[in-house]
């Protein structure tokens, strides 16, 4: 693991893949950190250079003052990539790391080759949901929201086949820090992406759960309505569909970004 302190932060990530082949960068759930993205490491690092890294507020990245709005998680991604020397990447993010891809797709698009979007929607919740859970998460720390967001996160027939990864994703929310989270939280409450979809240009994959209650089938089918060509997969698997639909998951992946071609 490294750390860059240029954006007043540290904000940690990790390199990974060959030298000189096309940089892809990860982009985690919100209350996950970059480890989110293990299932899928050997394939992608074998064909592509890996960048994953901690959104402001979580894993190993700083915890800044909240509340945080999308536009400077999205100039997050931006000062990394700048730091690290990097001037055009495919972008792949899942459900507050989609919402990112999206902000980046339409405000930097000339930073961005290809985009997957997973998990995620243009509007998600409401800001009655979040302004409870970030409550929640206030009074009574992550133990408060933790059970409920991983039922969540993954069906119930899952977590009973893989108890292990039932209990890594509920690791995941209990080691986040609560002010990073509802830092994030309200920034999900406040971002609504719904009119910049037509403005972006990179090629775009829309990969979304069909048992998916947080970011439902008809969120990913509404941007991939309203982004210019883009593609539509929809996996059997609840919200952390890279964890549930592993093999499904990271084929689609490879198959978009192995293409030819680009924005």
């Amino acid at each position: 693991m490294a750390f860059l302190d240029a954006l007043g932060f540290p904000v940690r990530y990790e390199w990974s893949g060959p030298q000189g082949a096309d940089v892809v960068v990860l982009s985690h759930s919100l209350g996950t950190d970059l480890s989110m993205w293990d299932p899928q490491m050997p394939a992608l690092q074998a064909r592509f250079r890996v960048l994953r890294y901690d959104t402001r507020g979580h894993g190993g990245s700083g915890v800044t003052e909240g509340p945080y709005t999308l536009a400077m998680l999205g100039a997050d991604v931006l000062g990394l990539l700048d730091g690290l020397g990097v001037s055009r990447a495919h972008f792949c993010g899942l459900s507050m790391g989609g919402q990112i891809g999206m902000w980046l797709g339409a405000n930097a698009p000339d930073r961005i080759s290809r985009l997957v979007l997973c998990n995620t929607g243009a509007r998600i919740g409401t800001v009655e949901s979040w302004n409870a859970r970030i409550e929640a998460v206030a009074k009574g720390g992550m133990d408060a929201v933790a059970a409920a967001v991983v039922e969540r996160w993954l069906t119930a027939d899952f977590r009973a086949r893989d108890p292990n990864a039932a209990a890594r994703a509920h690791a995941f929310l209990i080691g986040t820090s609560p002010r990073g989270y509802a830092g994030c939280a309200a920034a999900l409450r406040d971002a609504d992406l719904r009119d910049g979809l037509g403005g972006i240009r990179a090629p775009t994959l829309v990969i979304a759960g069909a048992k998916d209650p947080a970011t439902p089938p008809a969120d990913g089918r509404f941007i991939a309505d309203k982004v210019p060509g883009a593609r539509y997969v929809e996996l059997d698997a609840a919200h952390l569909s890279n964890i549930e639909a592993t093999q499904a998951f990271t084929a689609a992946l490879l198959g978009f970004l192995g293409e030819p071609g680009g924005a």
